[in-house]
């Protein structure tokens, strides 16, 4: 590398900084057999800022001392200031900033020209750091303007990317956007591709700012690609992205990644740690941990007052204060100290933070009787409602319908709720991701919680439907939005697919399967990315009024169960009115599921010779508790009706059909009474019974939408692998369809054939191994010839089928987040528009299985709709044994 200057390794070290490293060497060696003194100071600092690029921060900080010694021997007044300048860039990253403020205070009286540029910028970037925002803003501000008269575009460039983050953070989001496409602009003119995905990340960051989800994971994805690509390691931007988890909330996802980044943020990178800790103790409190949240950010805010950072130490203050809130703590000098971290964090630019702290300030002081301090906090916080970021409009619409409570105006708090919920929808639908929108719903907790407790009160049916629908299973109230074909996700899949049959080949032969774990996780977070960037939109269903879902019900009965502060609550809706029951604590009710769940599934597994007599009793005792307590209490309202069963999240995965009253009954499960009438009255279907049993006169034009005719009338009978009963199972229940059905068994039961034939079919029918990720529910899977078909694969679908069932353990659960939000296959299909699906809750055995699903079409051939086609069937099989016991109370009728 003859020949090669310091200033071109200095140029190359964000472009290529393995290579600025060696140009440096050379450069130095040169230099040294010259006798350059100055030449030699410029490639310890261009070495040194190259190892600061590798986050190899020991290594960065010797060179550039030895950088500002060689300057001072050569008595190069201006190369020591600039290598004291680069010095106190890596002081600031490393969190000594009153070391690094000395440095460039030192360095700048000594710069002239387009250096003076570069020394204003350094100093910006230490009082950013230091969160002395206005003052950084002045610096960076006056570097612009000094390097642009003299054309130092790479310069400028960087103090572009500063300030447009300095902006993000301060709320200037728009003027940051636009000082990150110029700063872009600029790297990619340079040809300074690492500096590129600097920008890039530091855009999703604004985008995160904003509210922009999508934009924002999008730019981070992109960011980190690029960094793999230029095998450059960058550990403390996992804290930008963690920030962004914590905000949806993607709470398994940030958990893992905060426990990541305090493992692997070691050694120099003190900020990031301390920042790692301050989001882990955010999750844990989002969580209810409070003893963690508490240990993180006492930890978090005492290396955030070392390193002299005030804003997030005054951050780390309000997650201790907010854990005391939650925990019941109620006294003077806590508001006193809410009220104090609220002001401190709006003037610092934490104006989410700043809200909350101010409305939990009020809320001690309301139940501490300090009215007149409770809405003057609320007054202020109201404000927020005006403008912002939706996440900032809908906590200033909660704090104004709290002061509106506090005055006497009941009306006023029900509407600003309601506005604050409508807001949380419209947000929440431009998302798009199915799992965003189920997850971002946890944002609306407190305002559904006090509409709630105000229509509890009150006592009155249909206000307490109303305001429980309100906030339940709001993802799956939304028009779905697919992702676009030309993503990659159909790749991503088909990868994901073979990694997984390798995965599974391996763990069966005996090979090391570690690699293969690793490339797993790193395509299920591929095809996560990719889903997320869905663009978002449509419709938003609003709840309907109690009279019509009366209408729709007809002769049916509506029973939707309500978790309101641990107790458990009904609202009946039958005969044309609503009733309000109280139905004791929910523990109870969940105690007793546990345990015929747990009996359920040892009637299934354990082995023949075993008696089964005590634990067929026991699930028979445990069914007859919940019998008591949930469906009892309403039976005079009940009377013989069909039902239609709402039940609150907590009581997801209750197989409704062992209980006694729902044997032999039509029974319905849904998320919600909106998903229900939504899929009683869709226009996907025109009869109860499956459009395989109808030819296709039967099914006229003028009985089809325009996207329906897209459609065809060809049932899907589909079996997967290594369950000898599955091609028994189809082949009986094709024998008993006269019209055409595409059937699919052993090889030719791949998912791109199933997908494809179940997308616009009348019925589909799969039996398969099946299994529930409670980690990730949309990676639930039914097991195929060649791999998983997943909820992200139904996803993809232009038209899901009208009626499904599934012949495949726990196909039929779903995870629950807050908001009764679920998450599974139940959710995809209800979501996408499916009228029903048929599917268990618990494992069941596929020998006594086929008999049940054999006689459920055979009822569903007769005309019976699928609710008592599939009771019918399981009265015929119940005393089959005690394994068919347990398969017919596992099978459950969900949708419509």
């Amino acid at each position: 590398m003859a020949g090669v200057s310091a200033a071109a390794a200095l140029e190359a070290r964000q472009r290529d900084p393995h290579a600025a490293i060696e140009m440096g060497r050379a450069a130095l060696r040169a230099a040294r057999a010259a006798g350059d003194g100055e030449e030699a100071s410029a490639a310890e600092r261009a070495i040194g800022l190259a190892w600061r690029e590798l986050h190899d921060f020991d290594a960065a900080l010797r060179h550039l001392r030895r950088s500002v010694r060689t300057a001072e021997r050569a008595g190069s007044t201006r190369a020591a200031a600039l290598a004291r300048m680069s010095l106190a860039f890596v002081l600031s990253t490393t969190g000594r900033h009153a070391q690094a403020l000395r440095a460039i205070n030192e360095a700048v009286p000594h710069l002239r020209g387009a250096d003076a540029g570069s020394g204003r910028m350094q100093r910006g970037l230490v009082l950013h750091y230091l969160c002395r925002y206005d003052e950084a803003l002045r610096e960076y501000n006056g570097a612009i303007e000094v390097v642009r008269r003299f054309g130092e575009r790479l310069v400028e460039a960087r103090a572009l990317n500063n300030r447009g983050l300095l902006r993000a953070y301060t709320g200037g989001l728009r003027a940051a956007d636009e000082d990150f496409d110029r700063a872009a602009a600029l790297y990619q003119e340079l040809d300074q591709a690492l500096a590129v995905a600097d920008v890039r990340w530091n855009a999703g960051i604004s985008a995160s700012r904003a509210g922009d989800v999508p934009r924002a994971l999008t730019m981070f994805a992109e960011a980190e690609r690029e960094y793999r690509r230029l095998e450059v390691p960058r550990p403390a931007l996992l804290i930008n992205r963690l920030e962004l988890l914590v905000s949806v909330p993607l709470l398994e996802e940030a958990r893992a990644e905060a426990d990541r980044a305090l493992q692997e943020l070691g050694g120099d990178l003190v900020l990031a740690r301390s920042e790692a800790m301050f989001y882990r103790a955010r999750v844990a409190l989002l969580e209810g941990d409070l003893d963690r949240a508490v240990t993180m950010a006492v930890a978090a805010r005492t290396g955030f007052r070392r390193e002299k950072r005030e804003v997030w130490a005054e951050g780390a203050r309000h997650v201790e204060l907010r854990a005391a809130y939650l925990s019941g703590q109620r006294t003077r000098p806590l508001v006193t100290a809410l009220a104090r971290v609220a002001t401190r964090l709006d003037a610092l630019g934490w104006r989410m933070a700043g809200l909350e702290a101010r409305v939990d300030a009020a809320l001690v002081a309301r139940d501490l009787g300090d009215r007149s301090r409770a809405v003057a906090e609320l007054t202020a916080a109201g404000a927020a409602r005006r403008g912002g970021p939706a996440a900032h409009r809908v906590q200033g619409w909660y704090a104004e319908a709290l002061r509106r409570d506090l005055l006497g105006n009941a009306r006023g708090a029900q509407i600003a709720l309601r506005r604050g919920l409508a807001l949380l929808d419209d947000y929440r639908v431009s998302l798009g991701a199915t799992e965003l929108r189920a997850l971002s719903g946890a944002q609306g907790a407190a305002l559904a919680s006090e509409g709630l407790r105000s229509a509890v009160a009150g006592g009155r049916a249909g206000r307490v439907l109303s305001w429980a629908e309100a906030w339940r299973a709001g993802a799956l109230r939304m028009t779905p939005a697919r992702p676009p074909e030309d993503s990659g996700l159909a790749d991503a899949l088909a990868e994901l697919r073979a990694v997984t049959a390798d995965l599974e080949a391996a763990s069966t032969a005996g090979r090391p399967t570690a690699a293969l774990r690793q490339r797993q996780v790193r395509g299920e977070q591929r095809v996560r990315e990719l889903t997320r960037r869905t663009g978002g939109g449509g419709a938003v269903f609003k709840p309907p009024a109690v009279g019509e879902l009366a209408r729709a019900l007809g002769g049916s009965a509506l029973v939707e169960y309500v978790d309101h502060e641990g107790a458990l609550l009904a609202v009946v809706v039958a005969g044309g009115r609503a009733s309000l029951h109280h139905l004791g604590p929910l523990d109870g009710a969940l105690r007793e599921l546990r345990l015929l769940r747990f009996a359920l599934h040892r009637l299934v597994t354990l082995p023949e010779h075993v008696d089964r007599t005590p634990v067929r009793a026991g699930a028979e005792h445990a069914a007859g508790l919940l019998q008591n307590r949930l469906l009892e209490p309403l039976r005079r309202r009940l009377d013989d009706r069909p039902l239609v069963l709402a039940p609150t999240g907590r009581l997801g995965g209750l197989p409704w059909s062992a209980l006694p009253a729902c044997r032999g009954r039509a029974v319905t499960v849904v998320p919600s009474a909106t998903v229900w009438l939504r899929a009683a009255t869709s226009t996907r279907a025109t009869h109860d019974r499956p459009a395989h049993d109808r030819s296709a006169h039967d099914r006229s034009a003028h009985d089809r939408s325009a996207h329906d005719r897209a459609s065809h009338d060809r049932a899907v009978l589909a079996a997967g692998p290594r369950l000898p009963a599955a091609p028994t199972e189809i082949a009986e229940i094709a024998a008993l369809d006269p019209g055409p059905a595409s059937v699919l068994v052993g090889a030719d039961a791949t998912v791109d054939a199933v997908a494809s034939a179940m997308d616009g079919a009348p019925l589909a029918h799969v039996a398969a191994h099946g299994s529930f990720r409670a980690d990730n529910p949309l990676f639930s899977a039914l097991e195929l010839a060649d791999g998983p078909l997943t909820a992200y694969d139904l996803e993809r679908l232009r038209t899901p089928p009208a009626l499904v069932v599934l012949s495949a353990c726990d196909s039929g659960l779903s995870a629950v987040r807050p908001g009764d939000e679920l998450m599974g296959f139940t959710a995809a299909l209800l979501g996408l528009g499916t009228r029903t699906l048929v599917a268990p809750v618990i494992p069941v055995p596929a020998e006594v299985t086929t008999p049940l699903m054999v006689d459920l079409h055979r009822g569903l051939g007769a005309g019976l709709p699928p609710a008592l086609a599939l009771a019918a069937a399981q009265e015929a099989h119940r005393d089959d044994g005690d394994a068919a016991f347990a398969a017919c109370a596992g099978f459950l009728c969900f949708g419509a």
